[in-house]
Parts: C-alpha cells; structure tokens; sequence
C-alpha cells in the first residue's frame, strides 16, 4: 500500500512499533542489539559526571548538544542562592555534582538549566512544560522515571550513566526491542478515585515484575479521560510494575496541551508535527504480547501496605494476616 511517497504496511502495528521502526539505525540480531537513535536526551547533575568524564577521557565531543539540554534537579534545594533568600547547599557530594555540570556542560556545549535559571525544574515536567515532549520520539534519561514522558506517545525510558555517555558521543544507543502490553481501562472513575489510584490498582493486577521486558500501553475510555498530568502519573509509576516505558496514544488532550508551548513546533511545521502525531496510535488488529482489562467504575482509592507497590488493597479492603509470597498483591485476578 503507498500513501504518496511513503510506503505503508497492510499489517496492523502498535504505536511501539511505529516509533522502533522510525528510530532503528541497524535493525537487532540474535547476538546484538538494534542502534536506536534517540531525539530528545535529558540529563541532570547525578548521573551524568561520570558520562562526561568518560568522553574527556576519550576525547570525544558530544555528538548533538542541541538534542540534550542538562538541569539541576536532583541534589538541589527548592531555595537556591539569591533566591527566596538563598540556602546553602550543605551537602558536600551535591555541591560537587553541581559544580560538575556547571562545568562539562560549559566544556560541551550543552544548554543548561542551572541553579537560578528561570526554567529549572523536576527534569521529567520541564520537558512536557517547554514542549520538547512530543508524541512519536524517543527521550532517554539517566533517570528511571523518565517513562513520565510516555503520556504524550514518546517512547521513553531511564538508562545508565554508561549508557548516558554512549548517547552524549552518538547520540544513538543499544537495545533490546520490548515486548508489547496492552493495559485496557473501561469505563468511568469514580468521584475521589485518581490517577494514582488507577496505576497502583494496575500495578496490583500485574504484580511488581508483570511489565518486565515489556512497554505497557495504556488505552481505554477511562485513560482517554485522563488529562495530561494524569496520564503523566500513570506512565511514570510504569516503572513500579517492572516495565521498561509506560505510553498513552496522542489524541486532541495532548496537541492542546503542547500548542504554543515555547519549543513545540509553529506555524507549517506544527501542521506537518500533526499529520504525522495523528498516525501514531496503534492500528485497529495491531497484536499485543500481552493484554490485561480493568473496569475503572470497580475500582476504589488505593493504599499500599507493604514493602513494595504491588502490596497494594482498595481502601474498604483489608490487610491480610499473610502477605503475598510473590510480589503480586491480594487483588483478584
């Protein structure tokens, strides 16, 4: 089939499969994986030293610094210096970590949002808020809820500071293609039942290790209802359930959400972003590896009573006398 000079396949994909193919550089083998060239990469001051000082040590540059951009997020104070009257950073390791960044991405050439920047922030929102998020990437951090940027139909996930430093001199990076999981939600939540209650109850379902090796894609009428901060908790407590990256389909919520925002396309280039966002849910027959339904009217707010998530009952539940052997909850099946 042939839509102009694109070649379209007659066989149904998941959106997973939409976003690894455009984004494939050498296909995976039995003994190697496939090069994935990655769009957008988000770094912070903890996991990235050590990345830097493996490309100073082999005198490598950074391959794209326009596709990373570097805040400081994770060892710092809510009240920085010269701000809302300034606070010390007491911690010895943090400063250094900070003075780090400050440096390689200085060195690098990579922007940076640092201490008094005006757009600082928790490095999975500053992305969604300045529209680097968009439906059909792929975003990599050093970081394992980077899964957060899947509600906008990105294909994202955490990696290692190794792995930061092969993205920083490639800008591409080595994988496994992930299993497909279709998570379903029908129905409508209740009043007082949230986000966070949905993914804790899926969570519950599946168990700590039910995502393993796979992408969980959320569908459904009750996800569809989800604004996009929901959708955004759902997919980052992907990583609670074992799974590589959490995805919703990009519909109407997502492109009002990032229109306008300060480096999402404008003009020509928005509409042509559009056509292309709009193909990006998983065809009607597209086959997953594994699928799961939840009727959202059943379900209840959600407490955790253990040592892990998927220790997780309705509230009008009870605490069992015994706790799972496994890392599944008491929920039914």
């Amino acid at each position: 089939m042939h839509r102009g000079n694109e070649t379209v396949s007659a066989t149904p994909k998941t959106m997973l499969q939409k976003i690894w193919e455009r984004h494939e550089v050498v296909p995976e083998t039995a003994d190697t994986p496939a090069v994935l060239y990655v769009d957008l990469h988000l770094t912070h001051e903890v996991t990235s030293p050590q990345a830097f000082a493996l490309l100073r040590a082999r005198g490598l540059p950074v391959r794209r610094p326009e596709l990373t951009l570097a805040t400081m997020d994770h060892a710092t104070p809510t009240r920085t210096a010269q701000v809302f009257g300034g606070a010390p950073i007491t911690i010895d390791a943090a400063a250094k970590q900070i003075r780090e960044i400050e440096r390689n991405c200085a060195d690098f050439g990579v922007e940076l949002f640092g201490l008094q920047h005006e757009l600082r922030g928790i490095v999975h929102i500053i992305g969604p808020e300045l529209g680097l998020t968009q439906p059909g990437k792929t975003i990599v951090c050093g970081d394992s809820h980077t899964s957060t940027h899947g509600a906008f139909g990105a294909l994202a996930f955490g990696i290692g500071s190794t792995e930061v430093a092969h993205v920083l001199a490639t800008q591409c990076l080595l994988q496994r293609k992930p299993k497909t999981f279709a998570v379903d939600v029908d129905g409508t939540l209740s009043p007082g039942v949230t986000a966070k209650d949905l993914i804790l109850a899926i969570i519950g379902r599946i168990g700590v290790g039910g995502g393993t090796g796979h992408v969980l894609e959320y569908r459904g009428r009750a996800i569809r209802a989800l604004d996009m901060e929901e959708r955004m908790t759902v997919c980052n407590m992907s990583i609670e359930a074992g799974a590589r990256a959490g995805m919703v389909a990009p519909d109407d919520k997502t492109f009002a959400y990032l229109q306008d925002r300060p480096r999402a396309p404008r003009g020509g280039e928005w509409e042509r972003a559009l056509g292309q966002w709009r193909l990006l849910p998983s065809d009607a027959g597209a086959r997953f590896d594994r699928e799961v339904t939840l009727d959202a009217a059943g379900l209840e707010p959600m407490i955790t009573y253990g040592t892990n998530p998927g220790m997780v009952l309705p509230i009008s539940g009870c605490t069992p006398l015994k706790f799972p052997a496994s890392n599944r909850s008491v929920l039914p099946s």
